[in-house]
């Protein structure tokens, strides 16, 4: 079937177009995304007709004098041909009708729209309607059958769907095509087609193929396909006689088949490369008319040989087939070869086919290879009937016709996933570039309008908070299409031209002096694909995958490369986000990847180049940072996802906006989010994805719900409310690392409603008798509320779980001891500690330790003690301590200790008069020890005195009181029990010494008073004692307590609670009451665990007893 293709010509602005014969094939008749209607009387015709039906026309039909055309106004508008006159509107729906067609009498027409129905409609009485539901997505295309009985549907729900006209019913379905969310993404327009005359055969575009199926049987019978030619098919058409069918494929090729055979008997590629999107067939028979995307016409002509061939012509190719000769054997080959520079793209939207343009004018009209010689350049292969075939092209463009040659052997065919086109880059809180009226920005700051018509090219700043700036109007004489805002500037940016460099410009009207404007030309060549602010800088992505950093006044700052192309970039104080492409995705999905740069005083690559989550088949639709600084994205499917720094910088769903949508083709624009309080700021789209600029939008506001299981349940709504807490205040730890200010009351807020959560999700635990379940969830909570846990268990009378509570709580206690004793100390308080534990004598540590406990001294002294204490036990354990209070200090010789007998213990009070320095006055008390300057008047900050009263000691900062462990209480205990018997030996040892003022009350018979009953773990010691000194008899007091801890720790659970329970028998329920001299009683205070504390109204003066006296 030769043929010859016309030069394409300009037909209308690019974007989806049409196209239609009329009856009698004089005219010619397109429509495109201009909103106009052109009638051509053929394809040379300088001056065509134009009718403007609306802002963008989709479809056009014409029969019987009537012109009707899919508007973007959401209408189906009628004019009469060829005068062009509005004869008025058809219908109307919600959203934008995609195709129209005639019936084959006349008298109805069908219209398929975005809003998912199909309406048939009476030409001639609009009123009367029949409006078919079913599709679950857009519907793509519609066709009449010959006899107008039935009525065939495609739909992005992936389904083609067969009506009858009569009962309105669907009477066949085929899920055959691939998902799409709209028009714009699908993978093709998929037009349908019936078989003229008998109407017994429907054609479907299905990836690379066209199938058919039987009218009869509903079942498909045939597959029309094509070895050399790959890509989608996007619109089919059949020949008048009904034995042939042509397809225009996404990326340009456009065939022929004879249905009967089976066979390609044409293939044509377009010129550019561009999508088929329109195609029609004269009435003839003779000629074919096709348009694409770029919004160009183009015919096909001497196809009227397409209906003289019969079966013989079958025949007759068959016995070419067999023919072995040179010519035959590479023209397979060659027609490969061809294929191989085929563009083969996903989207029915245009797809350039970058190819040298000088090339186009030798392209044979089958779209073979020019140069066949070039296979036969070597003399045992020269023929000189192959090299006759090889005619030079002739001076109108056209080359030799060759006749069509099907392949002897078939070769295997690519059916793996097919690569994704790349995702364009674009600004976030933008719409796109090509509306008139555009939003260029709308963030958390003000809004950017975008003006671009005959009247005005302009840009309108307007400000949320008019205390930041006053509104702006300003001239877009650069034709600037990017813009972010900030608190400090706007930033603005335009693309590169053949004259004119790519341009950055910055309103700075932060800035105090006077010149608030600068400009930055990009060098040639290279033009800004995104850019955005933070807080003292700025950023901007080139098409060189070069991302350059400027300070907020101009300043040129780093600059680096990207590992593919840039999607988007964001900014929030010194944070920047960029999004990039790390490679090629596959079946409609996009891989992105992205990082995350601290651009502060710290540089830090937080994120580096890890994979950006995307639902499937969808691209990223928004990105930025939420008001606290958490980065967020959004996709084509409405999933919100935050980043959760505590997860290992994992994204996180936190919201569909699918969900609240009334309509499949409502969508939900995005213009900002907040965690706290936690809210998603977004603009209804009704049946599109923007919105319009006038009037304007109103911002509304969406929940967060994370995609829980169950969440209709009780425990599945506590779950998630109670994660979506944890994750949306993450951000506190985070500012507060960072050195900003944080709200420490909603910080404790929300700790308390956590918490408030999980002991709601253990109290039904417990009624569902789920006590493993109640163990996990005390886990999570702290150490006070799983105490309050404890108390519900043993309300509830389950032992066991209570048991297994207080076993945790003891670990938590464990781990707040240990948490502490590792945390790092302020300079200063690190200095005061080291005089202070340099300054105690090493053989009273352990002793001054437990009186500090046991006189509820404040916790920074007792820190101080404890501090010391371990000290004294590590150096005692590598046997090289001496004690910093001897007297001569000053000389320079240090006298080796002397050894202590354990048995026999030496008075560690007792100084010896030797000793005294020659300084100080015989009656003058020694003020050297510590314990002299500590007093317990107030939590406020006290200096403490060092060796000398000149020195002045440093403010502390008061350290807020923390509980104690478990523990700590039984080793402060331990230690009370063994200071009784201490105090004896000090007081029999200080008579041989000089007595010290008669105002020191005596201590020792106040503490046998004050000793608290014993735990079940002293009970269990003191039974255990001499086995331990038995094992181990070098064991000081201490050792012999830690190994006992150690022991009883590896008790069952059983055995520790009966040791409990022996000494709450032995102890006296009664409170003890002390006196001391005339004061009266001080008051008991309970902490949590019921053990009692009483405050002495002055330690220092009790612990002053225990201070060293001269002689």
């Amino acid at each position: 079937m030769p043929c010859e293709r016309k030069p394409m010509r300009y037909g209308h602005s690019e974007g989806l177009t049409d196209v239609c014969f009329d009856d009698e094939g004089k005219s010619l008749v397109t429509c495109g995304s201009d909103g106009d209607v052109r009638i051509w009387e053929s394809l040379d015709d300088d001056d065509p007709k134009s009718i403007n039906v609306g802002e963008k026309a989709f479809s056009v039909a014409l029969k019987n004098g009537k012109l009707i055309t899919a508007v973007s106004n959401n209408t189906v508008q009628i004019h009469t041909f060829p005068e062009g006159d509005p004869d008025g509107i058809l219908t109307r729906f919600t959203t934008n009708a995609n195709h129209v067609t005639f019936s084959t009498s006349g008298s109805k027409v069908a219209v398929g729209s975005s809003d998912f129905l199909v309406k048939i409609v009476e030409v001639m009485d609009s009123s009367r309607q029949t409006t078919l539901r079913g599709h679950e997505a857009p519907v793509l295309s519609v066709a009449f059958d010959p006899s107008d009985e039935f009525l065939a549907s495609s739909s992005c729900d992936g389904s083609v769907a067969v009506w009858s006209v009569e009962s309105q019913t669907q009477v066949a379905l085929w899920k055959v095509l691939q998902k799409s969310s709209d028009v714009s993404t699908a993978k093709s327009l998929c037009r349908l087609a019936w078989q003229p005359r008998s109407g017994r055969l429907l054609a479907i575009p299905v990836d690379a193929t066209v199938q058919l199926y039987d009218r009869n049987t509903w079942t498909h019978v045939s597959t029309l396909s094509d070895d050399l030619s790959t890509q989608v098919a996007n619109v089919v058409v059949w020949s008048p006689c009904g034995k042939f069918l042509a397809a225009g494929t996404v990326g340009g090729n456009l065939l022929i088949w004879d249905v009967e055979a089976k066979l390609c008997v044409e293939r044509q590629k377009h010129e550019k490369g561009f999508t088929v999107c329109g195609m029609a067939w004269h009435p003839s028979g003779g000629r074919i008319a096709y348009t694409d995307t770029e919004g160009c016409l183009g015919l096909l002509d001497g196809v009227s040989s397409a209906s003289a061939p019969t079966s013989s012509s079958s025949t007759k190719a068959t016995a070419a087939k067999e023919k072995k000769d040179y010519d035959d054997l590479f023209d397979d080959d060659d027609d490969r070869m061809m294929d191989e520079g085929m563009s083969d793209s996903r989207s029915p939207m245009k797809k350039a086919l970058v190819e040298d343009d000088d090339d186009d004018d030798l392209m044979p009209a089958t779209g073979r290879a020019r140069n066949r010689a070039s296979f036969l350049d070597d003399d045992n292969s020269l023929d000189a009937a192959s090299v006759k075939l090889d005619k030079l092209p002739d001076e109108d463009g056209n080359s030799a016709i060759l006749p069509p040659v099907v392949p002897a052997v078939s070769r295997p065919v690519y059916e793996g996933p097919m690569p994704t086109p790349p995702q364009r880059a674009f600004q976030p809180g933008s719409t796109p570039v090509h509306l008139m009226h555009r939003f260029m920005m709308w963030n958390s700051i003000g809004i950017v309008r975008g003006y671009n018509d005959d009247q005005d090219n302009a840009i309108d700043v307007e400000f949320h908070d008019t205390a930041i700036h006053h509104a702006m109007h300003l001239t877009n004489t650069l034709g600037h299409t990017m813009v972010d805002l900030s608190q400090e500037a706007v930033l603005l940016a335009c693309e590169g031209t053949d004259e004119l460099a790519s341009k950055i410009q910055c309103l700075h009207y932060s800035c105090w002096d006077t010149h608030k404007e600068w400009m930055v030309d990009l060098p040639k060549g290279e033009d800004v694909r995104a850019l955005c602010l933070g807080q003292g800088w700025a950023a901007v992505a080139t098409s060189t995958l070069m991302v350059r950093l400027f300070s907020i006044g101009g300043v040129q700052r780093e600059m680096f490369s990207l590992p593919g192309a840039v999607v988007c970039m964001a900014g929030h104080g010194e944070q920047l986000l960029i999004v990039y492409h790390r490679g090629t995705g596959f079946d409609g999905d996009q891989s992105l990847g992205i990082q995350l740069i601290q651009l502060g005083r710290k540089r830090k690559q937080v994120i580096q180049g890890d994979a950006l989550p995307l639902s499937r088949k969808s691209y990223l639709a928004w990105t930025g940072f939420t008001a606290e600084g958490t980065p967020c994205c959004i996709d084509s499917e409405g999933v919100v996802r935050i980043l959760n720094r505590t997860l290992g910088n994992n994204w996180t769903p936190v919201c569909n906006t699918r969900e609240s949508c009334k309509s499949k083709s409502d969508n939900y624009w995005v213009v900002g989010v907040h965690e706290n309080p936690q809210q998603l700021r977004c603009i209804p789209c009704k049946g599109s994805r923007y919105p319009p600029t006038l009037p304007r939008p109103a911002v509304a506001v969406l929940p967060f719900k994370l995609p829980y299981c169950q969440t209709t349940t009780e425990k599945g709504q506590m779950e998630e409310q109670y994660w979506r807490s944890v994750l949306f205040h993450n951000h506190f730890d985070f500012l507060s690392s960072n050195g900003y200010e944080i709200d420490s009351e909603g910080q404790s807020r929300a700790q308390k409603e956590q918490q408030e959560l999980l002991m709601k999700m253990f109290a039904l635990s417990c009624k569902l008798e789920r006590e493993f379940r109640c163990v996990e969830l005390a886990e999570l909570m702290t150490h006070n509320v799983v105490t309050l846990a404890i108390r519900y268990a043993s309300r509830s009378r389950r032992m066991a779980l209570a048991q297994k509570l207080n076993e945790l709580a003891l670990e938590k206690a464990n781990q707040l001891y240990e948490e502490e004793e590792q945390e790092e100390e302020e300079p200063a308080y690190q200095s005061v500690a080291q005089n202070s534990r340099d300054s105690l004598p090493q053989n009273e540590n352990f002793v001054i330790y437990s009186l500090s406990c046991h006189f509820n001294l404040c916790d920074f002294k007792k820190k101080i003690f404890r501090k010391s204490w371990f000290n004294h036990v590590r150096r005692e354990s590598r046997g090289s301590s001496l004690n910093p209070f001897k007297k001569g200090a000053k000389s320079p010789e240090r006298p080796s200790p002397k050894p202590v007998n354990r048995e026999v213990r030496a008075n560690p009070f007792k100084v010896s008069s030797a000793g005294k320095s020659s300084g100080s006055p015989a009656g003058q008390s020694r003020t050297t020890n510590v314990l002299d300057s500590m007093t317990m008047s107030s939590r406020k900050p006290a200096a403490l005195s060092g060796t000398s009263k000149q020195s002045k000691a440093p403010v502390l900062k008061p350290l807020a009181p923390k509980a104690k462990s478990k523990t700590q209480a039984t080793l402060l205990q331990m230690s009370a029990t063994k200071v009784s018997s201490k105090k004896q030996q000090i007081q029999s040892g200080t008579e041989s010494v000089k007595q010290a003022p008669a105002a020191t009350p005596p201590v020792s018979a106040e503490n046998t008073e004050n000793r608290k009953p014993k735990t079940g773990f002293q009970l269990w010691l003191d039974e255990n004692r001499k086995s331990i000194l038995g094992d181990n008899p070098d064991f000081e007091e201490m050792d012999v307590i830690k190994e006992g801890m150690g022991r009883f720790r590896t008790l069952t659970a059983e055995e520790r609670l009966e040791w409990s329970e022996k000494a709450k028998s032995e102890s006296d329920p009664k409170k003890r009451k002390r006196e001391h001299g005339g004061e009266e009683d001080e008051e008991m205070e309970s902490d949590e665990s019921g053990g009692k504390k009483k405050k002495p109204s002055n330690s220092s003066a009790k612990l002053s007893a225990f201070a060293f006296n001269k002689e």
